[in-house]
């Protein structure tokens, strides 16, 4: 009895939770992109800094870039907030974020690179991080002519997850299937890969069960799939990542792809793609660490496994 009525309640919750975001929704809309991505820097920026989980941020920063100083480390975070805040307001308008030259919308550097993975006709695998307006990546390919699925993570409240993959597929388009995070997922997008398809992948979160790779000197837990998917298909893995210029104004920049040597030994192997892939994360990051998402829990807490006691694994 006392279940159902947890269950009633949630329910409840979550359908009050719905209503209170489809009016926000409605609001950003009739805001336009700038001013959406204006309201909801400002909003997260005052108060995102104050939640428990910018001490997360904090303690990352500690660890990742020893050398700042406090007051450089709460400039970064309270950035990192107002970045968060803005790719949250502009989720409705990823629809109408166009290619253009100045304003809302977006521009593409490296697209030499683009241009030259159509020409060869190969799927591709893109990886990518939380950085600058991640969302956007799957529909600037999409813009690009590129068909490019990915991978998504429901949210907990079912409505609410309706509501935002209703607004990512409307930008990416009915040729674009997204592949909900888990087992399900996975054996779709192999699927999908085996029917010749492109994926892009945000590969810097922790994964518990993942291979411990070096990143910013310690160990970090890294998930194997993109160098799984490399591996067995042979197809190029390149180097994406969104870089903001202002309020819904966005850069993808897009590099070479990624040259590991392989040995023929699929651990090492694995090793080595992940290694690079790690490495170009921190590349970028300490270029502009205030456009990443400091806030995921990347390293162990005690965070004193140092990347010596990486190696590939057996």
């Amino acid at each position: 009895m006392a279940s159902s009525r947890v269950s009633v309640v949630r329910r409840a919750s979550h359908r009050c939770e719905a209503t209170l975001i489809r009016g926000a929704i409605g609001a950003l809309r009739r805001l336009g992109p700038v001013r959406s991505s204006n309201l909801g820097g400002w909003v997260a920026r005052t108060l995102g800094p104050r939640f428990m989980v910018s001490r997360v941020a904090d303690r990352n920063l500690r660890h990742a870039l020893p050398e700042l100083t406090e007051a450089e480390r709460c400039k970064i975070i309270r950035a990192m907030w107002d970045n968060l805040g803005r790719t949250s307001a502009e989720l409705p308008h990823l629809s109408v974020l166009f290619r253009t030259c100045e304003g809302p919308g977006w521009e593409i550097e490296g697209e030499e690179h683009i241009e030259r993975l159509k020409g060869a006709n190969v799927p591709v695998i893109f990886f990518s991080g939380h950085f600058g307006n991640w969302e956007m990546i799957l529909p600037i390919a999409a813009g690009l002519g590129l068909t490019v699925s990915g991978f998504y993570r429901a949210a907990s409240n079912a409505h609410v997850d309706v509501m935002i993959q209703s607004l990512r597929q409307r930008a990416l388009g009915p040729r674009v299937s997204m592949f909900r995070k888990g087992a399900e997922g996975a054996r779709a997008a192999l699927l999908h890969l085996q029917h010749g398809g492109s994926l892009g992948l945000l590969v810097d979160q922790k994964m518990n069960d993942g291979i411990a790779v070096p990143f910013f000197g310690r160990a970090a837990m890294t998930a194997p799939a993109l160098a799984q998917f490399a591996l067995r298909f042979g197809f190029p893995i390149v180097p994406v990542r969104i870089v903001r210029l202002g309020p819904a104004r966005l850069r993808m920049i897009c590099e070479p792809p990624l040259a590991v040597t392989l040995t023929g030994c699929r651990t090492t192997d694995m090793y080595a793609i992940l290694l690079a892939v790690n490495a170009t994360l921190e590349r970028w990051i300490r270029a502009d660490p205030a456009s990443w998402l400091w806030l995921h829990r990347r390293w162990p807490k005690e965070c004193d496994i140092a990347a010596r006691d990486c190696a590939p694994p057996a």
